[in-house]
């Protein structure tokens, strides 16, 4: 291989020869003056040629300098290019996804398996959300629960949501399963909250008119409906999406199955325009593991 000279030389002689000026130089590259002199120095020694004029308070370039600035200076730039790239690519294996919290811990977690044992090098951040998303420019990636009639227009719906109700397997009625949707205007309901639209649409499509919607345990969180439902403590009407980990593991039964879309539903949005790499292939691998759902 070539004996070239070393990078710091070249360093030295492009900032001395831009500011003109070996005490600026210095400055900038955070070195004393004399040791930009000597990289200076040992540069023209290796070629053996003078590359400045020094005077007694100032420089000028000889023209074997004014000849060889340019390649030195367009050599450092694709260096300091080609640095940054390979920094930046290895900084931005990451993903910041925001998801509520029910979807990220009910159906998340078999998608986010999936993409790692692809993808191991893409690190992954789940921000759980509850009532509203993170704030803005946290995620690459939001996942949203909206109302079908308030969707903007950059969101993607992740797919046809239906709703379910459940309840425990050993839930009893004076004494009898749950197997009849008639059966719900006695029993006991779980509500969740900011979502009456759940339990209304049931009692419309089963034409339930004595649904009692106003008692009843409360809370915001689905997942703790779920638990709650678990424990016979009620049933609860809630997204298939959402009660399927529960239903498969057990935990819960559908007593009575039916064909009822949710007015809620998940969307996927993008924060960052244009996505990096991991970004894209993160949201390819959600929209097609949303497209694979049975719900």
């Amino acid at each position: 291989m070539m004996n070239l000279p070393h990078l710091t030389f070249l360093r030295s002689f492009e900032a001395a020869a831009r500011h003109l000026s070996f005490t600026s130089a210095a400055e900038e590259l955070n070195c004393t003056q004399s040791a930009v002199s000597n990289h200076v120095r040992s540069l023209e020694e290796f070629l053996q040629r003078p590359l400045f004029v020094r005077h007694a308070r100032s420089l000028s370039l000889t023209d074997v300098g004014e000849a060889y600035l340019p390649s030195v200076r367009h050599a450092l730039q694709e260096i300091d290019v080609a640095t940054q790239s390979v920094i930046q690519r290895s900084h931005n294996r990451k993903v910041v996804v925001s998801c509520p919290v029910s979807l990220a811990e009910n159906w998340l977690p078999d998608v986010i398996r999936g993409f790692n044992a692809v993808h191991p090098d893409i690190d992954l951040t789940v921000h759980g959300t509850l009532w509203s998303d993170v704030g803005a420019n946290v995620s690459d990636i939001s996942i949203t629960i909206d109302h079908i009639d308030d969707v903007v227009s950059d969101a993607e719906r992740m797919w046809p949501e239906k709703l379910s109700v459940v309840c425990a397997p050993d839930f009893r009625l004076e004494g009898a399963p749950l197997t009849d949707p008639t059966q719900l205007q006695d029993a006991p309901l779980i509500h969740i909250l900011g979502r009456p639209a759940y339990w209304e649409r049931v009692a419309q499509h089963f034409g339930l008119s004595d649904l009692n919607q106003k008692d009843g345990l409360r809370t915001n969180a689905s997942n703790l409906a779920m638990e709650m439902a678990a424990n016979s403590l009620g049933c609860v009407a809630l997204p298939r999406s959402l009660t399927k980990s529960h239903v498969d593991r057990g935990l819960l039964i559908e007593p009575f199955t039916f064909d009822l879309e949710s007015p809620w539903a998940y969307f996927i949005r993008l924060k960052e325009k244009p996505v990096s790499t991991p970004v894209r292939l993160f949201q390819e691998w959600l929209l097609q593991a949303a497209a694979e759902m049975d719900n």
